[in-house]
């Protein structure tokens, strides 16, 4: 499986590097077809690679392909080299269905073409016929498969509940209920390994045994902090999904807040290292993906509202102030003297915004805008 990642990548990489002499006024760059013709040719002249699975190789410039279309549409960035260690995978595609099969309630088999049989931990339902798959290495050296499928939406509940949801970064995700959400990460000793590995890497020498073994230490830490993370939003999105009819949320451009500060060398940038702790803080509380898993899950029910003032709106007399906030947790308004919880009153906000969109937009206000009623596709990561 490892050389499918190398050929996946040296074909990927290949179809880079012609894209790459590309300009605007010469001829085009070959596409998918004129490509595969190309790979045809490569095979029959470079053993080592005609050993390797056609599907793989095929698949991994249909990936570029795509990744290009994408890119030429505006919605995603150009496609960049791949480097071994990072993103190794390949698809799978034709699959047949007697190559996946179920051993056990947790054990499952799949057959990799120039493989053979590989077993697998069956840790969720694949519903319908499997078409294609995908596996791949992360960084901390484990192997993952992901069948092509798409799961139901989750039913909403049908009492008429809303519930708003403001996102921070000391609390990763406040409910206009009350509760309060915190992304769980590295425990205090994990985080005092972390930081002792990550001196010990800067003294080893590049390209030494030692150094690939504080890497590997290193990927493995921060790969237990992803999955408390996946695993966070899986639940969080599930339980609200499944408890309220609408969810409000704040529509932030993430990437823009968390953008470098550094600047150039004729401007450079100010607080960099104290803007750089809040990007980090940003990331680690998954705002982005608890989105997009609501949405997913809960398709035409997820309302984002205007960020602006939420966090300075008394949500019991309407003032508005920035004195009001007198801290990150704390909130009292100078008018009518309510208090509560800061993070807690902006999801309450959010919730009263949220509820008169979606019945505005029930109602076919054009003036509030349409609920998300996009169909999404979900894929198998949670």
């Amino acid at each position: 499986m490892a050389e499918h990642c190398g050929h996946a990548r040296f074909v990927w990489n290949l179809a880079v590097e012609q894209h790459s002499y590309w300009k605007p006024g010469r001829k085009s760059a070959p596409g998918f077809a004129e490509q595969c013709r190309q790979l045809t040719e490569a095979r029959l002249e470079f053993e080592w690679l005609r050993n390797g699975s056609i599907i793989v190789q095929q698949q991994a410039l249909k990936d570029f392909a795509q990744a290009m279309a994408n890119f030429f549409g505006t919605t995603h960035r150009k496609p960049t080299w791949r480097k071994r260690g990072r993103g190794d995978g390949f698809r799978i595609v034709a699959v047949k269905p007697g190559d996946v099969r179920r051993l056990s309630r947790h054990v499952g088999e799949v057959r990799v073409p120039k493989v053979g049989w590989v077993r697998f931990r069956w840790s969720r339902a694949v519903s319908g016929d499997v078409k294609s798959y995908r596996i791949t290495r992360d960084a901390a050296g484990r192997w993952h498969v992901a069948f092509a499928a798409v799961p139901e939406s989750i039913p909403a509940p049908g009492t008429g509940e809303v519930v708003g949801v403001d996102r921070g970064v000391t609390v990763s995700a406040a409910l206009s209920t009350g509760g309060v959400e915190t992304v769980p990460g590295l425990r205090e000793g994990e985080k005092d390994r972390l930081l002792r590995l990550l001196r010990k890497l800067a003294r080893a020498q590049r390209g030494s045994n030692r150094r690939g073994r504080v890497k590997a230490a290193v990927a493995r830490l921060k790969a237990r902090e992803s999955d408390r993370r996946k695993d966070w939003v899986e639940k969080t999105s599930t339980r609200l999904a499944r408890a309220f009819d609408v969810i409000g949320v704040e529509d932030l451009k993430i990437l823009d807040m968390a953008r470098s500060a550094r600047g150039t060398l004729e401007m450079p940038g100010t607080n960099v290292r104290q803007k750089a702790g809040l990007n980090r803080g940003v990331l680690a509380a998954g705002w982005g993906r608890l989105v997009t898993r609501l949405e997913q899950k809960a398709p035409g029910r997820v309302v984002k509202v205007s960020p602006r003032f939420t966090s300075q709106i008394c949500n019991a007399c309407g003032n508005r102030a920035p004195e009001n906030r007198e801290s990150q947790a704390v909130f009292r308004c100078r008018a009518c003297g309510h208090q509560a919880n800061a993070d807690v009153n902006a999801a309450r906000n959010i919730r009263d915004i949220a509820a008169g969109r979606a019945v505005n937009a029930r109602g076919g206000d054009p003036v509030a805008g349409p609920v998300n009623r996009e169909p999404q596709l979900v894929l198998l990561s949670g």
